[in-house]
């Protein structure tokens, strides 16, 4: 295992066990999933995928991606 991988698996763990469960979708303040592999929040009422750079998650709506409902 590489450096970077060691290193992401820290980070996700990190944001995973405090920010998640403090943080809701600012739009319908529903939970949301964390996506590891794009490194966002994704709000599945909203349909929004919020990003996460450098571990902090950016939670403006006009920040926010566009997602297909499943």
């Amino acid at each position: 295992m590489s450096k970077l991988d060691e290193k992401k698996i820290v980070q996700d763990q990190k944001f995973a066990a405090s920010m998640l469960e403090a943080l809701v979708c600012p739009l319908t303040h529903s939970l949301l999933e964390y996506n590891s592999d794009t490194q966002e929040l994704i709000s599945r009422k909203a349909s929004l995928a919020f990003p996460i750079r450098d571990g902090i998650p950016i939670m403006l709506v006009d920040a926010a991606r566009n997602i297909d409902k499943d």
